[in-house]
């Protein structure tokens, strides 16, 4: 974890350089797959739009399509490559064909309702896409469940810190 803690100064200096196209590039990558705090960068730059240092509009706009693009690319390489890996790989991690066959029916009933909520858990998140397109789940499921997971977590790590800072300021008083 001290690799994280090391990270977390560099992406709130990279944030604050480079703006919105940094958080886009942070979320981006995080939805994708790589460990990256996305939340610490997106409340950073809640914050710093809040301070009148970005503006709101940007950083939400750069979130949510971040976050869009993120798991739509993990989506494809899930879709496409996936499935093959899950079954090469997973009896060594205790996934068997049984396994697999039963995690495949749930997610079918309920994959809508885990793409949407998987965008609010750390590890979900960066795996959402992967895991929705090995499990082959249909396209306008996935970007309709996905697109409204994004939107949801950009208006509560974005637009929370931008209209609370001033309200958190006082409690803390």
């Amino acid at each position: 974890m001290q690799f994280l803690e090391d990270l977390l100064p560099l992406i709130d200096r990279f944030v604050a350089a480079y703006g919105a196209l940094a958080i886009f590039a942070v979320i981006y990558l995080e939805s994708f797959g790589a460990p990256l705090p996305g939340e610490t960068g997106v409340i950073a730059a809640g914050l710093l739009a809040a301070h009148g240092d970005l503006s709101i509009a940007a950083v939400f706009a750069a979130v949510f399509c971040g976050a869009v693009a993120g798991d739509t690319t993990g989506y494809l390489v899930g879709r496409f490559g996936g499935r093959h890996l899950l079954e090469r790989f997973g009896p060594y991690v205790k996934l068997t064909p049984e396994r697999l066959a039963a995690f495949e029916a749930q997610f079918a009933a309920k994959g809508f309702y885990l793409v949407m909520v998987a965008r609010f858990l750390p590890v979900l998140r960066q795996l959402n896409g992967l895991i929705a397109g090995a499990m082959n789940m249909p396209w306008q499921r996935f970007i309709a469940a996905q697109m409204i997971g994004a939107l949801l977590w950009t208006a509560v790590y974005a637009l929370g810190p931008y209209f609370f800072t001033e309200w958190f300021r006082g409690v803390g008083r």
